[in-house]
């Protein structure tokens, strides 16, 4: 009898399992992954900020195009390149995180080159974001110094996630400049408004 009563429960406990694996609530990140997930989150909004507040008729300009006078900005990548560039690279260097592959079509690190309107490179970035957060969702400080592949050397999950974020802040402080030189300050950099 005590075993027909165990097996009844165990198979309603089981099946409640079963349902609420299906529509429950994700596997909480632990907190090495939340740490870095609110990295990711505040350069996030740095990126898509600057990246939004170029105006649409400057998005695709850069400074070699404004010939200033005793620079050397030829070759330079235009505001629409860094976003693009920093989009694939999010992709790049997050996917050995995930164990599978870069996305296809990714053509890291400068993006795909038939991407050209300002509404397509802006999705880029926020997909590559998503992409970021998913990835850094698995890290724990057990799995942090496991090696994976990038770009045909092993290298340890958190030299990736340094160098994800540290790639993320350098192109900030172009784009940021990019933007003063057309006379946007950057979102960032506006004073904060006082309730």
């Amino acid at each position: 009898m005590k075993s027909s009563r165990f097996l009844c429960v165990a198979g309603f406990f089981g099946s409640a399992a079963v349902l609420l694996g299906q529509a429950g609530p994700a596997v909480p990140a632990s907190a090495f992954a939340s740490a870095i997930d609110a990295e990711i989150t505040s350069q996030e909004k740095l990126l898509v900020d600057a990246a939004e507040a170029m105006p649409p008729d400057k998005f695709d300009s850069g400074p070699e195009n404004l010939n200033l006078r005793g620079s050397e900005f030829t070759g330079a990548r235009t505001f629409a390149m860094q976003v693009k560039h920093v989009a694939a690279d999010n992709f790049a260097i997050w996917a050995p995180l995930t164990g599978k592959p870069e996305p296809a079509g990714l053509h890291a690190p400068n993006g795909p080159p038939e991407m050209k309107s300002r509404a397509e490179i802006l999705k880029f970035l926020k997909d590559s974001f998503v992409y970021s957060h998913k990835a850094a969702s698995a890290l724990t400080s057990e799995n942090a110094l496991e090696l994976v592949e990038f770009r045909g050397s092993k290298v340890t999950r958190i030299s990736l996630v340094v160098l994800a974020l540290t790639h993320i802040s350098d192109h900030y402080g172009q784009m940021a400049v990019y933007l003063r030189m057309y006379g946007v300050v950057p979102p960032a950099s506006r004073p904060m408004k006082m309730s």
